[in-house]
């Protein structure tokens, strides 16, 4: 299905291990940020141009969650929520460390072009459907990572009302809602694949 999307939600460190694995602590509420719209590209097969000579560029795989209603107090994430997909929040890794050193904001590391890949977006009825399925990746014929939604330190509808409450949320915006453990550097040739459940999703490969 088609998703026309406005604003770009993710959320940082959402799976416990994933958390542990980079070092860094726990959080006690939502961690968000943003990407820009620019950085959101289909994962159709296609040959994916990433930044050059900036250091490790980490693979992240997510669960994307899209608003098809404007939130209003109260609303659950059912009736707010229309369709989901797999994507990827590409970080550079080493720019990252660099940013957070001096304090400074992870725009630069975050939401460089084509940073938020996404695979096709599919009909979304309840928040039961995504309970049914884990989500991976394959890297090169490999599993890198495997994800669930039961996993999550802030679940789904904790965070739609907490980005609603603290900065809007509204028809066409995406979340997307963390990543497990398994993260890693990716390097040109590199060919990735998508899956929910056992059902591919999307591929693509680093140029």
């Amino acid at each position: 299905m088609s998703v026309e999307i406005r604003n770009v939600y993710c959320v940082g460190r959402n799976y416990r291990l994933h958390a542990e694995e980079l070092g860094n602590d726990v959080p006690t509420e939502p961690m968000i940020f943003l990407k820009p719209s620019h950085a959101v590209v289909p994962l159709d097969g296609a040959t994916l141009e990433l930044p050059q000579g900036k250091g490790d560029i980490h693979f992240e795989t997510e669960l994307v969650v899209a608003v098809g209603r404007n939130y209003e107090p109260g609303m659950t994430a059912d009736a707010c929520l229309n369709a989901f997909a797999l994507g990827i929040d590409f970080t550079l890794r080493d720019v990252q460390s660099t940013l957070k050193k001096k304090g400074h904001p992870w725009t630069a590391a975050k939401g460089f072009k084509s940073s938020a890949p996404v695979t096709p977006f599919l009909p979304l009825e309840s928040l039961d459907m995504l309970e049914q399925q884990d989500f991976s990746l394959f890297k090169n014929g490999q599993e890198v990572q495997r994800g669930h939604v039961k996993d999550m330190i802030f679940s789904i509808q904790h965070i739609v009302e907490y980005i609603a409450t603290h900065y809007g949320l509204g028809e066409g915006d995406i979340i997307f809602t963390g990543t497990p453990a398994g993260v890693g550097p990716t390097a040109s040739g590199d060919h990735f694949e998508l899956y929910w459940g056992s059902d591919r999703q999307g591929s693509f490969t680093i140029g």
